[in-house]
């Protein structure tokens, strides 16, 4: 939680007093100690471990909760001058009508001096609106009647971009559910439109939200690096940055620089650096069920989970998922509505619990998602789940129900063809080599349909892939005795 501590450290005098206070007040005496140990006496998170006599867990509950509040209190300070404008902006009419015409311009001007600086373009119109009425015997109406009409189709841009983000995020969803080249296409043509409009304008928040879309194409969509034109992704990282810090008030943009630590931990898993994916990583699996639950228009989020279980793999601590996401995720409202990221969402709680050794709660879970969901638009991913929950089945040594399942699967697979399925096809045989009644060279066996499997690529999601097949893999279903010959 390195970011924690440089952001308590940066805090003015007046804010951690403020912050501090309000802890003790609201009988958050743990989170102010927290506060005061990591600004005050910079101690490390295990001393303050052992000082408050708490576990791992119940510290990073403690920490989320203070920076919470930290944010929390930081955004307000934040709001504060641009409520101030806002409240001013609809009092306006109070000023026309009792205001002399002099004191009413210079009000006017300077509130769009205020409005530009924040970059509100909805306000600006109510403010050019007046200006134009103001000026309308003077050589001045043609200009501010000028001001208002672009500010009014400007605002109508700015709007299309924002629903253009959504759109695209909700495409890509179906695209990866199912690596549809027409769904590939239309994700382009997408981001050709959102191109187009923000040449429109030159307007930084319309480059916010191209970058946003841009970047997470480059890396998930088009991957060919010589097809790219225009900026590098640090570039543009690089100026979205310094936009940030620029309009540092803008509560959006406060908001949006979580989508871009996430897309900064996805470019620098892309290209495998991943001792540079860690400065990101911390920050943004803080905020995962805000992330989750609030940015699936900025961004397509379950793909968090996806980068988190590989990060697991990589550093062996995937049977710690289970614990992290007890911390983590208490709170999350699930959306089924929006299939594909619930079923990733469900997916990556199942796989949790597999590496926790969990396996009945896993096919819990499993099973009252397919009961919710209709997956009959994404057969693939729906043989995939349901490869998965037969992986559990195959752990409880449920052989009737793994028996039922895995029938049910191979009646999809030839209905699509064993080449198109060949991934599914080889991950049952693995299973049905360790339920079966024969026990030599059980482990063998199964080793050896391993390879083929990782050789096999797709370009849908593909839960599966997640599960890790090492020795200990091997000798967990090698050693499974089999019932009547699955």
């Amino acid at each position: 939680m390195a970011k924690l501590k440089n952001i308590i450290k940066q805090l003015s005098e007046k804010d951690y007093k403020e912050i501090h206070d309000s802890l003790m007040e609201s009988n958050a005496e743990k989170s102010a100690y927290v506060l005061k140990s990591l600004r005050e006496r910079q101690l490390s998170d295990s001393k303050i471990m052992v000082e408050l006599d708490v576990n791992a867990n119940a510290y990073y509950t403690l920490r989320s909760r203070l920076n919470q509040k930290i944010e929390e209190h930081l955004l307000q300070q934040m709001e504060s001058p641009r409520t101030d404008i806002l409240r001013k902006v609809a009092n306006l009419n109070e000023v026309l009508f009792t205001k002399k015409r002099t004191i009413s311009i210079a009000t006017l001007r300077k509130l769009e001096k205020e409005l530009q600086d924040y970059d509100l373009a909805s306000e600006l119109t109510v403010v050019y609106k007046s200006l134009k009425k103001l000026h309308v015997h003077s050589p001045e109406y043609y200009n501010y009647s000028q001001l208002y009409n672009r500010h009014v189709a400007f605002m109508l841009a700015v709007d299309k971009a924002e629903d253009l983000l959504a759109d695209y995020f909700k495409k890509y969803g179906n695209y990866y559910f199912t690596g549809d080249p027409l769904e590939k296409l239309g994700l382009t043509l997408v981001m050709k439109e959102m191109q187009n409009v923000s040449k429109l304008y030159e307007s930084h928040r319309l480059y916010v939200y191209q970058s946003c879309m841009m970047i997470f194409h480059r890396l998930f969509v088009e991957q060919d690096d010589m097809a790219h034109e225009g900026e590098a992704i640090e570039d543009i990282f690089a100026r979205v940055q310094k936009i940030f810090e620029t309009y540092n008030l803008d509560p959006l943009y406060y908001h949006l620089n979580l989508v871009f630590e996430f897309l900064r931990l996805e470019y620098y898993n892309h290209y495998k650096v991943y001792r540079q994916a860690e400065k990101y990583y911390e920050e943004v699996n803080d905020a995962i069920a805000t992330l989750l639950v609030n940015y699936s228009n900025y961004t397509f989020t379950a793909r968090f989970l996806i980068s988190k279980i590989e990060r697991h793999l990589r550093n062996n601590t995937e049977k710690t998922l289970y614990a992290d996401n007890e911390s983590l995720l208490m709170d999350i409202e699930t959306e089924t509505h929006d299939i594909p990221k619930h079923v990733v969402y469900v997916c990556y709680r199942a796989i949790s619990c597999y590496y926790a050794g969990r396996y009945e709660e896993a096919a819990k879970i499993i099973n009252n998602m397919l009961n919710e969901v209709s997956l009959k638009k994404y057969p693939f991913v729906q043989m995939e789940v349901k490869a998965l929950l037969a992986l559990q089945y195959c752990m409880l040594k449920d052989f009737e129900l793994f028996t039922q399942l895995t029938n049910s699967v191979q009646r999809q697979i030839r209905m699509f063809g064993k080449d198109d399925c060949e991934n599914v096809l080889l991950f049952l045989k693995i299973l049905r080599v360790a339920t079966s009644e024969a026990k030599k060279e059980k482990a063998k066996k199964i080793a050896a349909i391993i390879p083929k499997f990782k050789e096999v690529t797709v370009n849908y999601f593909a839960p599966t892939a997640l599960i890790k097949m090492d020795e200990g893999f091997i000798d967990a279903l090698a050693a499974i005795e089999g019932a009547a010959d699955a």
